[in-house]
């Protein structure tokens, strides 16, 4: 295949994207790599505090959306790219980052992957996961205590002062971008589908 098939995976927080991806790459017939727009997250140190102190996650500044760019370019084009690592406890990125080989298909995965025109200039086929708020909610609340160490009360409040207005303004909106409104129970529609562009 001269050029890999790019596909996105976007869709809101806590709606099964990075599980769909990765069942995508366990089953399709071809090399496939994950580009994780979650990993490009800025160092907490770098980014801007509002009035009351806390930090803004859920916003388009708040991810180097221009390395994650630049690194699927370079995919694209055959490369291997060295993608940060992030850690969601900390908020900050290690020193050192992880190896993503180029494939016949690259799957680019996160919350704003169809939010930014940049990204999806570069996509062939664009997919939303969709799922009831309310269970992205408790999928979240659960992710975030345990994986991440935090409590369910500042879980709450960051879903309250930012999540959901983010998701209303900016995600959902994306979701006109899709070529696809899917969930995790069509994935044996989604792979005939990729089958057929390859």
């Amino acid at each position: 295949m001269a050029r890999p098939l790019v596909i996105a995976v976007g869709g809101g927080s806590g709606s099964g994207k990075t599980t769909l991806a990765n069942a995508l790459a366990e089953a399709l017939p071809f090399s496939t790599t994950i580009l994780r727009h979650d990993n490009y997250y800025h160092d907490v140190s770098t980014l801007p505090t509002d009035t009351d102190g806390s930090v803004n996650f859920d916003s388009r500044d708040a991810i180097e959306t221009s390395l994650f760019v630049k690194h699927l370019d370079q995919l694209i084009a055959g490369h291997a790219v060295v993608a940060p690592n992030y850690d969601f406890e900390t908020h900050t990125r290690a020193r050192t980052g992880h190896a993503v080989p180029t494939a016949d298909i690259i799957l680019v995965e996160g919350v704003m992957v169809l939010v930014e025109p940049t990204i999806r200039k570069r996509t062939d086929l664009n997919l939303y996961v969709e799922l009831e708020d309310d269970i992205r909610l408790l999928r979240r609340l659960k992710r975030d205590t345990i994986e991440r160490g935090r409590t369910a009360e500042s879980v709450m409040a960051q879903y309250v002062r930012s999540v959901r207005p983010f998701q209303k303004n900016e995600v959902e909106p994306s979701r006109r971008f899709a070529d696809l409104i899917v969930n995790t129970q069509d994935f044996s529609r989604l792979t005939t589908v990729v089958r057929s562009l390859v």
